[in-house]
């Protein structure tokens, strides 16, 4: 008697490791209903494709070579229409992906031809790249602006491992002092220092560096906290202290906050004998909504006089 079971044959190496088809099995697929969940029982049979491919993106309709989809063969896209998965077809035909269309134009171009996204779209058609694991097109778009730059900033901001954690700090103690006085915003002190330790007038002629060389204990005398809501800093980079305001700006601008900020000036913390901390603070003014202030002119006349001509306006006086 022969007992059939639903496993397969193991296809791993002895060592553990995966062959490239065992990996390709696991490669992730998107997010659109299989034969199975779609309540049809099909045949587990290599599903055929025409040359010339209709597709359906989430409403968006494409047409393309089924050579093209298959350009790249570790990318999502050559995995999903390899024949050994099944691709959902909606009421026309054509093989549906449950994913926002708008930009896979740009995604068949670059597989059609190699043509990049102008630099507005950049940004989402990375976001499908990734989604579709299309490699080349993620290393190409890397290196585009805007997002070569971010890559620049974040390994500035790598420096600083608490640096979104200090972010989410300042949002959240600017809602609740919103929230608190009924405000439309809120203001909060931030303290960013690129230095550890301050350097005392008597020391400038002495350094060599950025850096006062102290002893360890000596650097234990100069640890506090200065009297702020966040503080950022140290680092050691060529970044200074505006370049991380300007990153702070961005982060908060991009949550859709609008975001004021100037110096107030220092901690006059006194540390040890002549040294004081000097640490520079920051008053941030976080607003969470627009208000518009017309002007005069875009206001109604507040007089019968404003809507009369100057020959009516003369003619009126004299009458008068």
């Amino acid at each position: 008697m022969v007992v059939v079971t639903g496993r397969e044959p193991d296809s791993r190496r002895p060592d553990g490791a995966m062959s490239s088809s065992d990996a390709e099995d696991d490669f992730l697929e998107p997010a659109t209903p299989t034969a199975t969940q779609a309540g049809h029982a099909l045949p587990l049979l290599p599903q055929e494709f025409p040359e010339v491919v209709p597709l359906n993106i989430g409403g968006a309709h494409f047409t393309t070579r089924l050579s093209t989809l298959r350009r790249y063969e570790d990318t999502m896209l050559a995995a999903m229409f390899s024949g050994r998965h099944y691709i959902p077809t909606d009421a026309e035909g054509r093989y549906f992906i449950d994913r926002d269309g708008t930009h896979f134009g740009d995604v068949l171009n670059f597989l059609r031809s190699g043509d990049l996204p102008p630099r507005e779209r950049v940004r989402a058609v990375y976001k499908e790249a990734q989604y579709y694991a299309i490699g080349p097109l993620l290393e190409q778009l890397e290196n585009m602006q805007p997002l070569k730059g971010e890559k620049v900033r974040q390994a500035f901001l790598g420096l600083m491992p608490y640096y979104k954690d200090h972010l989410e700090r300042i949002v959240e103690i600017a809602r609740l002092r919103a929230v608190q006085r009924k405000a439309r915003f809120a203001k909060l002190k931030v303290c960013v220092f690129k230095e550890e330790m301050p350097i005392t007038p008597y020391e400038c002629p002495l350094l060599n560096s950025l850096r006062f060389e102290r002893s360890e204990s000596d650097g234990q005398l100069f640890e506090h906290h200065c009297e702020v809501d966040v503080s950022f800093g140290p680092w050691e980079a060529v970044a200074d202290v505006y370049d991380l305001l300007h990153c702070l700006v961005t982060d908060l601008s991009a949550q859709g906050l609008i975001v004021d900020h100037q110096c107030i000036g220092v901690c006059d913390k006194h540390l040890i004998n002549h040294y004081y901390c000097k640490r520079p603070i920051y008053e941030f003014k976080i607003t969470w909504w627009k208000w518009h202030h017309h002007s005069r002119s875009q206001q109604k006349p507040e007089s019968h006089l404003e809507l009369l001509s100057l020959p009516h306006l003369l003619q009126s006086i004299a009458k008068s």
